[in-house]
């Protein structure tokens, strides 16, 4: 590979107003292509070995010094990110669409999901409480108490190449963590943008330590030393399930933490008293959205027989019509696949889908700029679940069966050996309900008259069995920053100990 690519004028001049030099490409020993135009749009230098471990020394020293600094003065930093995220949300979102070939609207949506989540991590700051236990004992108090955890490592996906870091590192900064990302080789420009508007938000903060935050660009060799290092104590890594296996028993030998966002094939039902219109509109996006390259995209569809009939004609209407392109344009709604090892993943499945008994409708390539891969989404009908509905391919197909019986449309649902989301479309309260349940969906997301995909930061997300079983962002997911202290106080002048205990000297 040619060391000595110029930047181009588009990409510096985006970089530039991000705060990235492009004096720093010079050089640079991996090429970045955007998945629009596969035209080379930059150039990166991956971090050597001894590189990784000066990082992460650094990052210890800064967290040994960001743990002791309080909660709500932590996060005004994150505020102060915040504000820098909102200046530069529109060429932040450029930059995302030109990496990681996502539409506009998603590119600028995925950064409105950084900011959210600083808005988030800025009131949980004054927010980090635990619990006043009653004790047995009398004149003792006892209570937990939470406690900065040490360095996370955030390990993201291409997919969304910045939200992921947010997710973590806003919650992680304020729960006193310092954090090292390493971001997908495939999305590295996007990263460095990030950790350059992090930089400016540290420098109006004024006291951040150095290392609180840092990017290491390289390929399996650099997310290895951040799974192997000591001093990680927890990995939150967003990939496939594969890699999943290969890094929990590294962490779990080290009796590191683990937060895993995996795999997902998730489900839809649609139920006889659906409204076809909500549905329609539901399905489509979460099929389609992403050129299907969602975590959460809709990839199996259960139609009630009842309305099987109705429904599908105008699925097909909508794969047939949906607009296909350079995702910079404000009309398109699909946008390129990343690569053309997700091209060869989409034929081989589409094939596989045929020869199991599959009618295809879509999957062909279509025309668009430069050397991007652009593909019709497919949409499949299915006689039955067979094993490549149950395989997910990370792709626009959707596969389209008929049911009979809601127990059996949810145990299909269930089948999955991923667990992320699902979702339910129904004007019945007793079928919602059922899904919501114990007995429904086993998923982490269950939804009701929406599709699987499209989050909001303010619940916990992520997925059980394969899916890992990790939560970041809303609820109570910082706790998974922190570690936990229980506390007994005794106030009083004897010392009574507890289940009755008798110790009398």
């Amino acid at each position: 590979m040619s060391t000595d690519l110029t930047l181009p004028a588009e990409t510096a001049s985006l970089l530039g107003r991000l705060g990235v030099r492009a004096a720093a490409f010079a050089g640079g020993n991996r090429a970045v292509a955007s998945p629009i135009t596969g035209e080379v749009i930059g150039q990166v230098h991956d971090a050597d070995l001894p590189t990784c471990d000066a990082a992460l020394a650094s990052a210890q020293a800064a967290f040994l010094a960001w743990r002791s600094v309080p909660a709500p003065r932590r996060g005004e930093l994150v505020r102060l990110l915040g504000e820098e995220l909102r200046t530069a949300k529109t060429d932040l979102g450029l930059l995302v669409t030109l990496e990681a070939g996502k539409t506009l609207s998603e590119g600028l949506g995925e950064v409105q999901e950084m900011i959210d989540i600083c808005d988030y991590a800025v009131g949980l700051s004054r927010q980090l409480f635990g619990l006043t236990i009653a004790t047995e004992r009398p004149d003792h108090r006892m209570m937990e108490t939470w406690h900065p955890l040490g360095v996370v490592g955030v390990i993201s996906a291409f997919n969304f190449p910045v939200a992921v870091w947010s997710w973590n590192a806003a919650l992680a900064l304020v729960c006193g963590d310092a954090v090292v990302w390493k971001p997908s080789e495939k999305t590295p420009l996007t990263a460095l943008a990030v950790q350059a508007l992090f930089d400016r938000a540290a420098a109006r903060f004024g006291d951040a330590p150095a290392g609180l935050s840092t990017v290491l660009i390289g390929g399996r060799d650099v997310g290895e030393a951040l799974v192997a290092d000591p001093h990680v104590r927890l990995l939150s890594a967003t990939g496939s399930t594969a890699m999943g296996r290969a890094v929990a028993p590294i962490l779990a030998a080290r009796f590191a933490r683990a937060l895993l966002e995996l795999g997902g094939n998730n489900a839809a039902i649609v139920c006889p008293s659906a409204d076809l219109d909500l549905t329609l509109r539901g399905a489509a996006f979460a099929a389609m959205g992403t050129a299907g390259q969602r975590c959460t995209t809709l990839r199996r569809l259960f139609v009630h027989d009842s309305v099987y009939d109705t429904l599908l004609p105008r699925l097909k209407g909508a794969y047939a019509s949906v607009q296909i392109g350079d995702p910079r344009h404000a009309d398109t709604l699909i946008g390129p696949l990343i690569d053309a090892a997700s091209l060869a993943a989409m034929e081989r499945a589409l094939k596989d889908a045929r020869d199991q008994g599959g009618t295809v409708v879509g999957g062909d390539r279509v025309a668009g700029p430069g050397q991007g891969i652009y593909v019709r989404p497919a949409l499949v009908e299915m006689p039955a679940q067979t094993a490549v509905v149950l395989r997910e391919t990370f792709a626009p197909i959707l596969y389209v069966m008929r049911y009979s019986d809601l127990d059996i449309a949810i145990g299909l649902n269930n089948d999955a050996p991923q667990g992320l989301s699902s979702s339910i479309f129904t004007n019945d309260v007793r079928e919602a309900e059922r899904f919501c349940s114990a007995t429904g969906s086993d998923c982490g997301i269950a939804n009701v008259n929406i599709g699987p995909s499209g989050a909001e930061i303010g619940g916990a997300f992520g997925g059980e069995k394969e899916t890992g079983g990790g939560r970041e962002a809303g609820s109570d997911s910082w706790r998974a920053y922190m570690r936990r202290a229980t506390n007994t106080v005794n106030y009083g002048s004897t010392l009574p100990l507890a289940q009755g205990v008798k110790f009398d000297i």
